[in-house]
């Protein structure tokens, strides 16, 4: 029996579907990759063209509100020109005709206020000297924002954040004792006049310059750093005191004495701890008040030489210490063990403690409040209590990024602070808030010289701000406006001649000196900033640097 064999014919026409079949998918595989492809790429351009037409519309936007603000600017400028120029004309119309021709009366600087003041003209435009041209050509940004910032109060006053509930407190001044009058003049309403004192302010002084420089040996020596300056009531003396544990009593009118080959102090107190700051009474003549490295806090009767009082309740350094200008016998201390302590001449132990979260840096007392005192501390804030409150804080200050190294009130509702961020900041103690950090108090930031780790000097008067720099100098600053009014940079002292020589270091040295302390005093308009290591007076009205 045969086997069966499967037989195969070859059918063409099979073979031809098959390969229109894979031809098929292939083809349409490839469209759908093409397709997706080509989706993904109109999708791609229609998004940069997206991106393209947003950045185009949002730049004319921008460009139309550039516009719209620089017309807005334009227009107030103009209006403002028209202003200053009708109260110049005004005043011109007082002044008697046989006058306006002096050039005397021409040339004074006044405030832009409806009624002429007694103590400032506006000058003729052919009066500004080619140097204040200079400086404002060079400063045009910093006075334009500053002048812009001004201008914007006027015109949004309903974004001025809520003033704080309990503002009686600043002017507050209970059991008043002291034998002077109030003179702080009322805060004008009138911005325009205030923005226009602050550019005379800042023309009247363009340098700093020495007047007489205290000579005397052992301020020659760096190891006898001097920290703290104070002037006594009536400012015919002052103290120096630092690590030389001793507090050395001048004579200011001896050190105008350029004859005078050497200086002696007057009395000299000695301490046994390395002093950190001293403090005269301004009502009290003889008392002094000094803190030191051991934490203890002491009070000096300089007419004997002698201390009579110390407090030991600190348990670290203290750094600094405060009469009450309001209630003389009243004192506060601030120290590493971070607590503020209160004190009264007439009681051995405190009155008083604030407990704060950081090591306290300084403190100091409103002269127009019998219960407000400001301190700065080291978790970068500055702290404002109610002595009848020690609880919690009337309001925190907060903005700087470094420890807050000095606080100065400049009137009843306005506090500088100084920081080791390079930067003094002026607060608006209206703006604050009883509840949490009252960022948005701060009005304005001032900047130019250098302070990041030391102790450099803080002082005011009458709206001037002056403060040391670790590049060797002192920067003067006027409250309103954010660049220095002028600075000047000290030299080394000759341990021989005792005379200045040029030092052209940056400060930045270990062994460089370095501003540690400056004052001012009332009421000549004194000035005084004190070096490390280093004693040289200056008179802007006067500086004295130790």
């Amino acid at each position: 029996m045969r086997g069966l064999l499967p037989v195969l014919v070859l059918d063409e026409s099979f073979g031809i579907l098959r390969r229109e079949i894979l031809q098929s998918e292939v083809i349409n595989g490839m469209r759908e990759v093409h397709s997706e492809e080509l989706q993904s790429s109109l999708d791609q351009d229609n998004a940069e063209s997206e991106l393209l037409l947003h950045f185009l519309i949002s730049l004319e936007e921008q460009k139309h509100k550039d516009a719209h603000k620089l017309v807005e600017e334009i227009r107030c400028l103009e209006s403002d020109i028209e202003e200053v120029e009708r109260r110049h004309n005004l005043r011109k119309s007082l002044v008697p005709s046989n006058l306006q021709n002096g050039s005397s009366c021409q040339k004074d600087i006044v405030s832009l206020n409806e009624k002429p003041s007694s103590s400032e003209t506006l000058p003729p435009m052919s009066t500004i000297s080619n140097a204040n041209e200079l400086r404002l050509t060079k400063n045009i940004c910093q006075l334009e924002s500053a002048y812009i910032s001004m201008r914007s109060k006027i015109k949004l006053p309903e974004t001025v954040p809520a003033t704080h509930p309990d503002k009686d407190i600043l002017k507050n001044r209970e059991n008043w004792c002291m034998a002077q009058k109030d003179t702080e003049q009322h805060k004008t309403t009138d911005t325009l006049g205030a923005f226009f004192d602050g550019l005379c302010k800042y023309a009247r002084y363009s340098k700093f310059e020495v007047r007489g420089v205290l000579r005397n040996a052992d301020f020659n020596n760096p190891a006898n750093v001097i920290c703290s300056l104070s002037f006594d009531r009536d400012g015919d003396y002052f103290a120096a005191a630092g690590i030389s544990k001793k507090i050395k009593v001048f004579e200011f009118n001896a050190l105008l004495n350029d004859s005078v080959d050497i200086h002696y102090p007057v009395i000299e107190m000695s301490n046994r701890s390395k002093l950190s700051c001293v403090c005269w009474n301004n009502y009290i003549k003889n008392y002094l008040a000094s803190t030191d490295y051991d934490g203890v806090v002491k009070l000096w009767d300089a007419s004997t030489g002698q201390g009579f009082s110390q407090f030991t309740e600190h348990e670290k350094r203290a750094w600094s210490v405060d009469f009450s200008p309001v209630c003389p016998t009243k004192f506060a201390s601030g120290s590493d063990d971070c607590s503020v302590k209160l004190w009264s001449i007439s009681e051995r132990n405190s009155l008083g403690t604030i407990r704060n979260v950081a090591n306290v840096c300084c403190v100091h007392f409103s002269a127009h409040s019998s219960h407000l005192l400001a301190f700065g501390s080291a978790d970068y804030s500055t702290y404002c209590y109610d002595l009848r409150n020690l609880r919690s804080p009337w309001c925190v200050l907060a903005g700087h990024r470094k420890a807050v190294s000095y606080v100065k009130f400049l009137d009843s509702e306005t506090l500088v602070s100084a920081s080791t961020d390079n930067t003094l900041k002026i607060w608006d103690l209206n703006k604050t808030s009883p509840v949490g950090p009252s960022t948005s108090a701060c009005s304005l930031t001032l900047s130019g010289h250098t302070n990041e780790k030391n102790f450099v000097g803080l002082s005011a008067s009458d709206g001037y701000i002056a403060c040391g720099s670790e590049t060797n100098e002192v920067y003067a600053y006027y409250r309103s406006l954010p660049m220095p009014v002028t600075s000047h940079k000290f030299g080394s002292i000759d341990p021989i001649s005792g005379k200045e020589t040029d030092d052209d270091n940056d400060g930045l040295r270990e062994s460089s000196p370095f501003m540690t302390a400056l004052l001012f005093v009332e009421p000549c308009s004194f000035k005084y900033p004190c070096h490390s290591g280093q004693s040289h007076p200056l008179i802007p009205s006067i500086l004295l640097t130790i």
